[in-house]
Formats: structure tokens, C-alpha cells, sequence
């Protein structure tokens, strides 16, 4: 039996990170990879105290915000967010990482990944924002589109 490849296997671990997501809206998983070693993880929720909107709803859909438009009217933090906060609090370094994303970031995160130092992102799922396509081509970051399939 062939084993299968590193990116299917740590995209496999990323889609369960993303299933303690507490966001009504789309659930998101990441995980930080360097040398084949998960480092850090992370999935998109109320920051650590708040309540989290399974709890008391979602208020970008009840203002009717759509999808990739005015992340600052949102209680959670993205996947990658919390996965790249973790690795502060914990002391990680991640620079020339892999990021494992179920869905494509946004323009914030990509700020903050390349930033980061991570030269790879590999995710599965769009998302409706160009500019963070741009903008992580420009600062060198190697995007990598898996099919649900591997």
C-alpha cells in the first residue's frame, strides 16, 4: 500500500483542527509545519473568556455581512491567527514553516504569515479575497491548491 503524501496526510489533520471551530459560518483549521513536525494549531472562535457564537449567535450574519467583507464586525479569530498566537505564546519559532489552511486566508492573515516568515501555504477551500492572493505572491509565499482528494 502506498503511504500517502505529507500534504494529504497533515491537510487530513487539518480538516479535524477544524472541527472544534465554534464559528456558525465556516468552519476553519490550520496547522504550522516545519520539517514534517506539527507545530502549532489552531481553528477559528472567541478569543480565550468570551463567549463564543454557538453561544450567542453570530452577529456578521445577523447584519447581513457577506463572506471576506468587514472582518473587524466579528467576535473570533481565524485558524491561522490563533495557530501563529500560539506559537508566540508558546516560543515557537515557525519562520520557513508550511501552513496547512481548509480554506484560503484572507488579506489579514496573509499579512501576518508572511510576516511570520512561512514560506508555504497549502489549503483546500476559496475564499473571496484577491488581494491576499496578491499580496503573498509579492512577498514570495508559495501557494499550493489541494483538491478534497489530495
Amino acid at each position: 500500500m502506498q503511504r500517502p503524501s505529507w500534504d494529504s496526510y497533515f491537510m487530513e489533520i487539518t480538516t479535524v483542527v477544524a472541527s472544534r471551530s465554534t464559528c456558525l459560518r465556516r468552519k476553519v483549521g490550520a496547522i504550522i509545519v516545519r520539517d514534517n513536525r506539527i507545530l502549532t494549531t489552531g481553528y477559528n472562535g472567541a478569543p480565550a473568556g468570551l463567549r463564543h457564537c454557538l453561544e450567542i449567535g453570530c452577529l456578521r450574519e445577523s447584519q447581513g455581512i457577506p463572506s471576506g467583507e468587514r472582518h473587524e464586525l466579528c467576535r473570533g479569530l481565524h485558524a491561522e491567527q490563533n495557530a501563529l498566537i500560539q506559537a508566540a505564546l508558546h516560543g515557537i519559532s515557525i519562520a520557513g514553516g508550511t501552513f496547512y489552511v481548509t480554506h484560503q486566508p484572507c488579506v489579514l492573515c496573509a499579512k501576518m504569515i508572511a510576516n511570520a516568515g512561512i514560506k508555504t501555504i497549502v489549503y483546500q477551500g476559496d475564499y473571496p479575497d484577491k488581494l491576499a492572493l496578491e499580496m503573498l505572491a509579492e512577498a514570495g509565499v508559495e501557494l499550493k491548491k489541494m483538491d478534497f482528494n489530495g
